[in-house]
């Protein structure tokens, strides 16, 4: 319902409250044709016969109940997600939420969604995006920002055992860097992992990957051929283990815990298509299966730079 319909909605209303055409004109102090010109637009629009014109007063008293109708699907379509929402998410999550965002568009006709995938940090306010989707392992955002938790996550390094057979295995991190690696990265140069175990102690793994893509499956495939290390989201190799694909490297040792959560600028006046997104979001980025961690955590250099 557009913002002309709206102002038939009220003329109308206009005409319930005052008992007729011509009260509610002088009410509103406009000519008594406008008035009923509106309400008969009204009237063709909806398809129902508001006010029967012979005998006004009476019949728009018994269509109060109509109007009270029409009122409320004007306030449910003044509710409906509408308009352009900017989300902004890592590589590789955009593979996650890619196969969801066809039916959540068709369920909401009037919503335009952009996707910007990226792993740089996005200012919200001053990129106008709407929603955020981030991996960080604090959640250190902006004060002025509202924060939705989806999930916590942790990374393992793993390998093949063809690759353990081949070239053994090292037993602390500082030995890492002498065997070939996987990183996820897009740039060149060395890639930094960090490793905390059970008694809290941490260690820096510089290491410069044989491998490095900045799509998480790419990764995955290769640490299976035996091409090297890799470090893995724990739900997604867990299948890989049981299988004997992949085997554990290090296993009192895995990376900081990583909060998947969703960051935007309010709680209070959200738009219907930004609350809607965020509820989609949610929803799509939840964790369900091995599937679903490989897409959200081949974002994981998002810890640093989402």
């Amino acid at each position: 319902m557009n913002m002309r319909d709206l102002n038939d909605l009220n003329f109308f209303a206009a005409v319930v409250s005052n008992g007729g055409i011509s009260a509610a004109a002088r009410a509103l102090s406009l000519p008594k044709s406008r008035i009923s010109r509106r309400v008969a637009a009204l009237e063709a629009q909806l398809g129902v016969r508001l006010v029967e014109r012979s005998t006004r007063r009476f019949k728009v008293r018994a269509a109060i109940s109509e109007a009270e109708a029409i009122e409320e699907v004007a306030a449910r379509q003044k509710a409906e997600p509408q308009g352009l929402v900017r989300i902004s998410c890592p590589v590789g999550v955009d593979q996650t939420i890619s196969a969801c965002l066809p039916h959540f568009l068709a369920q909401h006709p009037r919503l335009r969604v952009q996707v910007i995938v990226s792993n740089r940090r996005v200012d919200l306010i001053e990129e106008s995006v709407d929603v955020a989707i981030r991996i960080r392992d604090k959640l250190d955002t902006d004060a002025d920002l509202q924060v939705k938790i989806i999930s916590r996550t942790r990374l393992v390094p793993a390998a093949s055992p063809a690759f353990v057979i081949a070239h053994g295995q090292p037993a602390t991190p500082e030995e890492t860097p002498a065997f070939p690696t996987l990183g996820l990265r897009d740039l060149p140069g060395l890639d930094r992992w960090t490793l905390i175990n059970a008694a809290g102690e941490r260690a820096e793994v510089l290491h410069e990957p044989r491998l490095s893509a900045s799509t998480f499956p790419v990764l995955l495939e290769a640490a299976m051929a035996g091409l090297g290390i890799g470090l893995f989201p724990e739900n997604q190799a867990g299948e890989p283990m049981e299988q004997g694909r992949l085997v554990r490297i290090l296993p009192e040792w895995a990376a900081p815990q990583g909060i998947l959560h969703l960051v935007f600028t309010s709680r209070r006046g959200l738009l219907p298509g930004v609350r809607a997104t965020i509820d989609f979001l949610a929803e799509a980025l939840a964790p369900r299966s091995p599937a679903w961690e490989a897409g959200a955590e081949s974002a994981r250099r998002a810890l640093s730079f989402v």
